[in-house]
């Protein structure tokens, strides 16, 4: 692909990726709540989720991942479900200091991570994207090489959004020191992951 051509993609989708939405703000209430480790697990989640979707247009299957119904209920529906789960956990888990919060482990990590991919795929606006998106910066051959191009520019621009909402939620994060505050977070961080997944939910029901 032409380096003009990557550039025009990278702002299209530097817009796409870093507008308001629910994978940017369960990264942000994620980390505010249980570290940066588990915002960016999100984060490598719903980037393995595009990339996937990449793959699935560069071999002309977008349209059939758009009609793969129960597939991607079933994981849209889990996903949402993990999400509503923590979000209640949150306002009832006891407040603890963030300095002296243990580390999420692996495994609780690689689950964030599979929630990200999960609902990624089983985003039906997803593949409609691509479909708008692609053909005014690819030709009908979508080559495996136009394919790294196009990859190598999404990962470049998600590790940018990621790592800014991380950040700033770290930042916030850092300001905890009473019970008090921290209960108020959790709560308004449960708040947010669990309408996140009661709107993935809605969306899914009026779609």
């Amino acid at each position: 692909m032409e380096a003009q051509a990557l550039l025009a993609f990278a702002l299209a989708f530097f817009v796409f990726a870093a507008s308001p939405g629910p994978d940017n703000m369960t990264i942000m209430a994620r980390t505010v709540s249980h570290g940066a480790p588990s915002g960016i697990a999100y984060g490598v989640g719903t980037v393995i989720g595009i990339l996937i979707y990449l793959a699935l247009a560069a071999l002309g299957l977008s349209l059939i991942a758009s009609e793969m119904g129960f597939a991607m209920t079933a994981l849209r529906y889990g996903g949402a479900a993990y999400l509503i789960y923590v979000g209640i956990r949150l306002w009832t888990v006891k407040p603890v200091i963030a300095e002296i919060a243990e580390p999420q482990r692996r495994r609780d990590l690689f689950t964030v991570c599979l929630t990200a991919i999960a609902l990624n795929l089983g985003n039906p606006k997803m593949p409609l994207f691509y479909l708008a998106l692609l053909p005014n910066f690819v030709g009908a051959d979508f080559s495996a090489g136009a394919y790294l191009s196009l990859a190598a520019v999404i990962v470049s621009v998600e590790m940018v959004v990621v790592t800014g909402h991380v950040w700033i939620a770290g930042r916030a994060r850092r300001l905890l020191r009473t019970p008090r505050i921290i209960t108020a977070v959790n709560r308004g961080a449960g708040t947010v992951l669990a309408g996140a997944g009661i709107a993935v939910i809605a969306t899914h029901r009026s779609s």
